[in-house]
């Protein structure tokens, strides 16, 4: 019976164990849902659980919204100067480059979307909070007089603060200049699309931000001038919840749509199509 006895020799276990790195995770500001990194990526930021909209980079919405290849960047060389001298202005340019790359606080270019030519500017956040100085006025009157000369579309993704302080009345200038340049596009009959996105405030929502032939906004976005705070104090009346929001302003009236980022881009080009009086993109497919 000695074979009752045999010794048994330890298994090692085949299973690794997997560890996931910390920043590996993302958290939902909204409702704390903690998922992968990858998940909310794929699902362009936005929470699975409760859909709300986290913010993403210029540069994601420039690929949302183009043609793969079709993008091409205006007016590069154009840059903020420091005409004031104001305090600390031109280190904190310096620190914007570095932090939102050498486009100022908007890219702006020509691309195509579902192969319709149109001209795009995106502003970008991660640049002084896409504050609007004389650099994005000016890349903006020129993309929009381009869009005249050309007769094709153009679409305006805003994400800002307002107008650059730093630059004082030259800053706020840019309200009547962008405003201007819309103008010649709306007696010209050039579709302007305007896309509000969180947040957009101040001197952008003041003036071209909110002047489109249609405007859409992503769920959730903080759209508005001044700060509840500031409204308050000034009425001296309490104000409703979520006023400032992208759906209490559609259910007044003052924005077309709120549109989920997944939509985004189909939506844009249906509208392009739409105003330009082309066939819808299915029922060219089926013709072709």
């Amino acid at each position: 019976m000695a074979w009752f006895k045999k010794e048994r020799k330890p298994r090692t276990s085949q299973r690794e164990r997997l560890e996931i790195p910390p920043d590996a995770w993302e958290k939902c500001d909204g409702c704390g849902h903690i998922d992968i990194r990858e998940k909310f990526e794929k699902a362009l930021n936005v929470c699975p659980e409760c859909g709300r909209h986290r913010r993403i980079s210029a540069e994601e919405y420039v690929e949302l919204l183009t043609d793969p290849g079709s993008w091409r960047e205006l007016y590069t060389n154009l840059r903020s100067v420091d005409p004031l001298r104001f305090e600390h202005y031109a280190d904190r340019l310096v620190a914007a480059r570095k932090k939102g790359g050498d486009g100022d606080a908007i890219f702006t270019g020509t691309a195509r979307i579902d192969g319709l030519p149109y001209n795009l500017g995106v502003m970008n956040f991660a640049f002084m909070g896409g504050s609007m100085g004389s650099v994005v006025g000016e890349k903006i009157a020129r993309l929009a007089r381009r869009s005249g000369e050309k007769r094709v579309p153009l679409v305006l993704v805003s994400t800002s603060g307002g107008a650059r302080m730093q630059e004082g009345v030259l800053s706020l200038m840019q309200m009547a200049k962008t405003s201007a340049a819309i103008a010649q596009l709306h007696r010209a009959s050039i579709p302007y699309i305007s896309i509000l996105t969180d947040p957009t405030t101040g001197g952008v929502s003041a003036s071209f931000a909110m002047q489109g032939d249609v405007i859409l906004a992503e769920p959730g976005a903080v759209i508005g001038f001044a700060g509840q705070r500031v409204i308050k104090q000034t009425i001296g009346q309490d104000l409703p919840d979520g006023f400032q929001t992208a759906e209490f302003l559609l259910e007044h009236g003052q924005i077309d749509d709120v549109v989920p980022r997944a939509s985004l881009r189909d939506t844009t080009a249906r509208l392009l199509r739409h105003m330009q009086g082309h066939r819808p993109h299915v029922e060219q497919a089926e013709l072709s």
